[in-house]
């Protein structure tokens, strides 16, 4: 994206932003969460990534979306590309890895499941084998407790910020056909 946009990048996290300097030097920077962030200006567009499933509550996932209405300007747009809705959401797993060159590796698995349908929250868990260079293996566990939301909630809440907001259906060349939805809202 940034080769077509001049973008603004904001994280809670000062190390991911420290690792995000490193690669987007030209981008600028804002450390903030994305519940209470005010930068005192307004932008044609915000993108509000996956990173929008640690909002676990309707009162945490209202805050990140009236954030982003505060820094849309009239007439601009807010994506929201949250990682399930309520209505599509199935477990899976998935696996990856690779080696480098100095002999340090790394094997994942991700286990994605709802052990409580009727809360607004999943869990996705992780499993990494980390292999060192000088070939010792390590085993990393790592826990994640994700929101997740009906289309329902997601529209009211848009609208309810001030949003023209709807649902689309987005295929994604890493995701099953029609497994995949992002909520486009316009400040009108």
């Amino acid at each position: 994206m940034k080769a077509h946009f001049e973008i603004t990048l904001a994280d809670i996290s000062p190390g991911m932003l420290n690792l995000s300097r490193s690669i987007n030097p030209e981008c600028e920077h804002i450390e903030g969460d994305m519940r209470t962030l005010r930068v005192g200006r307004e932008f044609d567009a915000v993108f509000v990534h996956d990173a929008v499933v640690y909002m676990t509550t309707e009162d945490d996932l209202k805050a990140a979306i009236e954030t982003a209405f505060v820094h849309c300007r009239r007439g601009g747009a807010a994506l929201f590309a949250p990682d399930h809705v309520r209505e599509k959401f199935r477990p899976y797993t998935d696996h990856g890895g690779h080696d480098a060159e100095d002999g340090r590796g790394l094997r994942y698995l991700e286990w994605t499941w709802d052990p409580d349908p009727s809360d607004d929250t999943y869990t996705v868990d992780f499993a990494y084998l980390l292999r060192d260079a000088d070939g010792s293996v390590r085993v990393e566990q790592d826990r994640h407790i994700e929101g997740i939301f009906a289309r329902d909630t997601w529209l009211r809440l848009l609208t309810g910020a001030g949003f023209e907001a709807e649902c689309v259906a987005f295929d994604h060349s890493e995701l099953d056909p029609g497994s995949y939805e992002v909520f486009v809202a316009r400040k009108p």
